[in-house]
């Protein structure tokens, strides 16, 4: 019989979309790629497949589940099956570098970036920010990791060449412009089936590291979105957000073959935008939808059947 399958390494953030499978009674199995074998002469059941393999893998002790998941994949690509979010989807994921290249590509304006690989590179790299404030991330991340904010080469410096310093998985550093909004939000852009599903606004006073994901929320010392309870939450939903930079995102996922994704931008002081991160595996904040009555996860799973129900014919 045909199912969707589900791709993914974690089965804390994937709970919530098997709830809403059961829900609408649609069939099911979950693929754990964090470990596995793949027989390449074989041919891969018939259904629907869902990719949500997470570039945040190695934090959770599954270091080669994205590549894992890139054979596992081009197997399934290979024979032509359904697949979304597929090998270019999980590419994107795992590089920022790659992600702004292609949202530049599109005409979406991107901060001001440098690639890295060595300490003294780094270094080197921050002069060219002299005189403004800066920010270091890691090119393969996931949950704002390696996320800091600085001022001066100077106190760059003294962080690289500490025990604080945190080294990225693939090797690579960026260095990037700081943008300075008028108030401490950004807003990320949630789209399913490639159509934009709703806006969610996010509190980042209390940090950089800004996974919506309700795990994050209960213990995930790199994801600070609930170490108290704040008078403001942190995450709203903008039910009324509409802005020319929506249908820029959905020509840049259909060109990139991307079905579910969370895009997440900044504006200035002078209201320009710059995009910066791209999520194609996006979690949901469970507190805010529930306000909003908008639900990612069932609207996802409804998305899912649709597909199926194609498959099967």
């Amino acid at each position: 019989m045909e199912k969707i399958y589900v791709i993914h390494e974690n089965e804390e953030w994937t709970n919530h979309l098997t709830k809403r499978l059961n829900e609408l009674e649609l069939p099911y199995e979950e693929w754990n790629l964090a470990e596995g074998e793949i027989d390449l002469s074989s041919i891969p059941p018939e259904g629907v497949f869902y990719n949500r393999m997470s570039a945040s893998s190695h934090t959770r002790g599954n270091r080669f589940a994205p590549e894992f998941t890139a054979a596992v994949l081009s197997w399934l690509e290979r024979h032509g099956r359904k697949v979304l979010n597929g090998n270019r989807a999980l590419q994107l994921e795992l590089s920022k570098v790659s992600q702004y290249m292609a949202l530049n590509l599109e005409g979406i304006k991107t901060p001001k970036t440098i690639a890295t690989v060595g300490k003294k590179q780094l270094v080197e790299a921050a002069k060219q920010f002299e005189g403004q404030s800066f920010i270091t991330k890691h090119n393969r991340a996931g949950k704002g990791l390696g996320v800091q904010l600085f001022h001066t080469v100077n106190s760059l410096k003294e962080y690289v060449y500490s025990d604080n310093f945190e080294e990225p998985v693939d090797g690579i550093t960026l260095i990037q412009q700081y943008i300075l909004a008028p108030e401490p939000v950004i807003t990320r852009c949630e789209f399913i089936g490639g159509k934009f599903l709703y806006a969610v606004n996010v509190d980042t006073s209390g940090g950089f590291e800004l996974c919506p994901a309700e795990a994050c929320q209960i213990g995930d010392l790199f994801c600070p979105a609930g170490e108290e309870k704040e008078q403001k939450p942190k995450f709203q939903i903008d039910v009324h957000f509409h802005d020319p930079i929506i249908s820029k995102y959905e020509q840049f996922l259909k060109a990139n073959d991307i079905q579910v994704a969370g895009i997440e931008f900044i504006r200035n002081e002078s209201g320009d935008i710059f995009t910066y991160d791209v999520n194609t595996n996006t979690n949901y904040n469970p507190e805010a939808e529930a306000v909003a009555n908008k639900y990612g996860m069932l609207e996802l799973a409804k998305h899912l059947g649709h597909q199926l129900s194609k498959v099967v014919g």
